[in-house]
């Protein structure tokens, strides 16, 4: 239990995390730590966490419903706030129902907390989500792992299953910017034994949800939404199944109606569409810049573009450069990812110019010279 030498170890072999302040709005420009830096390392992909429209919802809902909710959702803090936005979530996912949670981790958890006495055996994706493993671990289930994004070693491991199960997959990997072949796996676990569950934190609002019949889909509400929580979404009964077991559900504040008021102008936004198109250009653009450089990215049409370095130390070293050059790219490290692939995850939002884009990838590849 000797905390400072534990600390001493991980500062010793790089992977000790540190904060940065920022003193300005969420946004592609800000100040952090008394820097003014161009920020390519936020998951506000549509650039609505400062967006005008967005801030006036959240305004207006100040004024009509105040600041908290008081209370959790089965006591007097389920608002008709939160009962809209559940309504739109359902309709723009194509599903029957809704249920807001106050974060994804909270979400998943949730989830498989409701499943405990309902499931005998989950099969995850190697990269998925930390909170998805958690999940498994709260409730005793056996973590089984399948190699990432591939379909032969899901189906080795689930011809093998017996019994009510959840085969569970990130949507977009939050460390490598790829995507789950959703309609893949589920030709695969096509049973009335099994369902699917997909973590879609990094593509919501981002891709439009692909969401099979039977399955599970998990979104959060802070990333490219701009603002907080996240939702289930999927069949009426097990919604409601939700509402009854979810333990993080039933026994936690529920989210601040003046949030759900705010999130509801961001989900307009994101249907309008204009935000995105800016996002997938400004992809489009950092990728070809990327490759005219000779920089070797991961293969991502994602916001996220992870670029490998290896070494926990070097990664930090570039990270520290960059962010006295003007620019916050953030330095992922164990245990985040494997063991030597500590990395660079750049993001990109909506509000990033070409300019920055580019004066950004010239300054990496003179770092990695």
């Amino acid at each position: 239990m000797n905390f400072s030498n534990k600390i001493s170890d991980l500062e010793e072999n790089h992977l000790l995390r540190s904060r940065r302040i920022a003193k300005s709005p969420q946004g592609t420009v800000m100040k952090i730590d008394n820097q003014d830096v161009v920020n390519f390392c936020s998951n506000d992909y549509l650039s609505l966490a400062n967006h005008a429209k967005i801030k006036e919802a959240l305004i207006e809902g100040v004024e009509k419903y105040g600041a908290g909710s008081g209370a959790s959702h089965l006591v007097s803090g389920h608002s008709d706030s939160h009962k809209l936005l559940e309504e739109a979530l359902a309709e723009f996912t194509g599903q029957e129902s809704a249920l807001l949670f106050s974060s994804g981790y909270s979400a998943n958890l949730g989830i498989f907390s409701a499943l405990r006495d309902e499931i005998k055996w989950s099969i995850q994706d190697k990269l998925n989500h930390a909170s998805l493993i958690d999940g498994c671990r709260l409730i005793g289930l056996p973590i089984q792992r399948y190699h990432h994004n591939n379909l032969e070693s899901l189906a080795n491991k689930f011809k093998k299953q017996s019994g009510s199960g959840l085969v569970v997959t990130d949507n977009v990997f939050s460390m490598d910017g790829d995507r789950a072949n959703i309609s893949g796996i589920s030709k695969i676990i096509d049973s009335s034994n099994t369902m699917l569950m997909q973590d879609d934190a990094h593509g919501f609002g981002v891709f439009d949800p692909i969401i099979p019949e039977r399955s599970i889909y998990m979104a959060t509400l802070g990333k490219a939404a701009g603002v907080m929580g996240a939702f289930v979404s999927g069949d009426k009964d097990f919604i409601e199944f939700l509402i009854q077991k979810s333990r993080p559900y039933t026994y936690t504040t529920a989210l601040p109606p003046v949030l759900c008021h705010a999130i509801q102008m961001s989900l307009e936004m994101i249907k309008h569409g204009e935000q995105r198109e800016k996002l997938f250009k400004n992809i489009k653009f950092f990728r070809s810049m990327a490759s005219q450089l000779g920089l070797s990215f991961e293969q991502s049409d994602s916001a996220i573009q992870p670029l490998i370095i290896g070494s926990s130390l070097k990664a930090l070293l570039i990270s520290n450069r960059l962010f006295k050059e003007g620019f916050f790219v953030s330095a992922i490290r164990p245990p985040t990812v494997p063991p030597n692939s500590a990395r660079l995850r750049f993001t990109l939002s909506a509000d990033h110019t070409f300019e920055q884009i580019e004066s950004l990838l010239e300054k990496v590849n003179n770092a990695m010279a």
